[in-house]
């Protein structure tokens, strides 16, 4: 695989749609044209002292984690294209710094409320019963997709759990408008659809940032590939993606060539040439 970038940066893998480097992400984001990106999806650690096989430290002082985080922020605003969008995944602890630094710079649009499914003991606190999806754009969006979800129905009878105040007539057959609280996106937790030791993002989390502020063809950045959900989503729904992993890749390898109708081609996408500098 030849290079497209300055330096050494090599890609690992490439696709159809996607390029993914197994690097830093500040080495692959200063590589990156600025206003070349449709959307950025990133899931980075909380700095809660969980294991990454990437020989880096996840429990930093507060100033050095924050510190870090601005820092790969501040890329992802540059390389955003005007109307593109972020969405940053993170525990409500760091959302509400993402959220401050975001909004000096960006048009905030909604703290997506995503559900946790354990109940494992806090101490003197409440149990902290959800993760935080920030989603801002570069201004005013260029693309928002409005998404519906199933309506829900009971697992044991199957019947609708709702009567909606005997409005049920009016909904529309697609489902329900998706809001910003979801419930329905426990992590993956069991080894058998796992692809690494740590937890993965459910796919539906990248899949509906992708689906609702980007078009076919559009381009995704995710600059930590952990699992590889949001280069399957990408690649699913067709659009062109860019992606950084400083671990090991292989997982997401695994994933793309078990999840993916697509061989892993030779050479970068002409769409993502130009988005190098």
């Amino acid at each position: 695989m030849r290079s497209v970038v300055k330096g050494s940066l090599q890609p690992y893998l490439t696709t159809k749609h996607g390029v993914l480097f197994n690097s830093d992400c500040m080495v692959m984001l200063g590589a990156i044209k600025s206003d070349s990106i449709d959307c950025v999806f990133a899931d980075p650690p909380f700095n809660l002292d969980k294991e990454y096989e990437n020989g880096l430290s996840d429990n930093l002082e507060k100033s050095k984690y924050l510190e870090w985080v601005y820092g790969w922020l501040e890329e992802c605003v540059r390389v955003v294209t005007p109307g593109g969008s972020i969405f940053v995944y993170n525990i409500p602890k760091w959302s509400i710094e993402i959220g401050h630094f975001l909004s000096q710079r960006m048009t905030f649009r909604h703290w997506i409320a995503i559900t946790m499914k354990n109940t494992y003991p806090r101490g003197n606190n409440l149990y902290p019963a959800h993760y935080g999806l920030l989603y801002y754009t570069k201004g005013k969006p260029k693309v928002f997709n409005k998404l519906r979800v199933p309506i829900p129905t009971c697992r044991h009878c199957g019947k609708e759990i709702k009567d909606y105040g005997g409005h049920r007539k009016s909904l529309n057959d697609a489902g329900l408008n998706l809001t910003d609280f979801w419930e329905d996106t426990s992590p993956v937790r069991h080894n058998k659809f796992k692809t690494r030791v740590a937890n993965e993002l459910k796919p539906m989390i990248p899949e509906r940032a992708i689906l609702m502020s980007t078009e076919p063809g559009d381009i995704v950045l995710d600059p930590f590939g952990g699992g590889g959900s949001t280069f399957q989503m990408a690649e699913k729904n067709h659009r062109c993606w860019v992606g950084s992993e400083i671990g090991p890749c292989e997982p997401i390898a695994e994933r793309l060539s078990s999840f993916v109708d697509s061989e892993f081609e030779t050479s970068i996408p002409k769409k993502l040439l130009c988005v190098f500098s």
